[in-house]
């Protein structure tokens, strides 16, 4: 699936995706590693490739979502996103009886467009969730917050804008939002055997050229985790597990003490994320808005990515005391935020009747909420809302169409 960019982007623009060559001191490490321990999991490769301090894809100062980067994100592809997002926050804040402070913290948070999209979407909706909001950008990279920084000032919302991190104990009441986090977490790679489950190795060849190696899982965790979805692999048949959403989500959360937590990103359920369909599994590698073929090549400058089980994140969510308030799709919830309530305005009014609106805005709008609301490919992206420490019958109204989409969808290159 593929999407166009601004009106009159053209393709010939797109920045080449071989041009971004590679990092070789990250490729060299790599092999000494594998020349010393042995061939290593996917997992361990995929670490080094994008989180290694100096070199991973995401430790590169300029993030990779935009039109500029390597691909495009609900929030890069319009504020409108960030806006029904925030509306989903400020039922939560409601439904919680409007507590102050309401910390809002942002794990992945990249360039700061959804923190962007969604405090000028409180802002302009009048929401009053705005004068209670701690807004806390987390990155890996720490050169990034400056930009984001930057931004959010230039857009006068950097008064929410907090730079301490989060608590190691539970203190805070709020909000973690993730949005397309999970899918690039570590993974390993499994194929199905006659004999049993194995797995894919990365071992370097005597040219050094990287390379797959199949051997004995190095967990038993892998078949743990497909026996507990009740899969079983075809011979030959490859799929990934990752085994870190578990600590991944532990750690996230572990400042909340009172509050909700919105995960968002492409994911599926274990039957059809491992099912026949997907016989070679949903690995892939995004450089310069194309679809990497090669998963070795651009070590260190392309993103590696996989759908998300569903299964596995609800059953992380429920090991920390997560409860489950609601499911639906991208396209969903912007549906469902964009019809005023209670004398709220519109979604979409600030750029179609607010004092800035103009024809630009108005296609530019009409342009991406055609990509967004696709249940083919971005509408189609799963939201998960948890509760912590909240009543059980804590209702949101954005989530009340739960079921009525369920299309996985993907993350978006973008040609024209």
């Amino acid at each position: 699936m593929t999407w166009s960019l601004e009106p009159g982007y053209r393709r010939e623009t797109l920045p080449d995706p071989e041009a971004v060559g590679e990092d070789a001191e990250l490729v060299a490490a790599l092999r000494d590693e594998i020349a010393t321990n042995g061939p290593i999991t996917f997992a361990r490769f995929m670490e080094r490739a994008l989180y290694e301090p100096g070199h991973g894809y995401y430790r590169q100062t300029a993030p990779g979502p935009g039109t500029a980067g390597d691909f495009l994100t609900a929030p890069e592809a319009h504020p409108v996103y960030g806006a029904a997002v925030g509306r989903l926050l400020d039922e939560a804040w409601t439904a919680m009886r409007r507590p102050n402070p309401f910390t809002i913290t942002e794990p992945g948070a990249g360039t700061g467009a959804l923190a962007a999209g969604l405090l000028s979407g409180l802002r302009d909706g009048g929401s009053g969730l705005v004068a209670a909001v701690r807004y806390r950008p987390v990155e890996v990279e720490p050169a990034r917050l400056a930009a984001l920084a930057a931004r959010l000032r230039t857009a006068g919302l950097d008064g929410a804008l907090v730079a301490d991190g989060p608590a190691a104990t539970p203190t805070e009441i709020g909000a973690v939002i993730a949005n397309e986090v999970l899918d690039a977490l570590p993974f390993h790679r499994v194929i199905g055997r006659a004999g049993g489950l194995r797995e894919l190795l990365v071992t370097a060849s005597p040219d050094g050229a990287f390379a797959w190696h199949e051997a004995e899982p190095t967990t038993p965790a892998l078949a743990q985790r497909l026996d507990a979805e009740r899969v079983t692999l075809a011979d030959g048949q490859i799929t990934e597990v990752c085994l870190g959403i578990d600590s991944w989500l532990a750690g996230a959360t572990r400042h909340l003490a009172r509050g909700i937590v919105v995960l968002v990103d492409y994911a599926a359920e274990p039957v059809a994320l491992h099912g026949a369909a997907k016989p070679g599994g949903t690995l892939r590698a995004f450089a310069r808005h194309a679809v990497g073929g090669d998963l070795f090549r651009h070590v260190g400058r392309q993103d590696l990515t996989a759908t998300v089980d569903l299964a596995a994140v609800r059953a992380a969510a429920a090991s920390i005391g997560l409860a489950p308030i609601g499911e639906t799709t991208q396209a969903e919830l912007l549906a469902a935020s964009s019809a005023p309530a209670d004398g709220t305005p519109g979604l979409t009014d600030p750029w179609l009747r607010g004092p800035g609106a103009t024809l630009e805005s108005a296609l530019r709008l009409r342009s991406a909420l055609a990509r967004l609301l696709d249940p083919r490919g971005m509408g189609g992206f799963r939201v998960l809302v948890f509760g912590r420490d909240l009543p059980a019958d804590v209702r949101l109204p954005l989530l009340n169409r739960v079921g009525r989409a369920g299309v996985q969808g993907d993350r978006q290159p973008s040609t024209a």
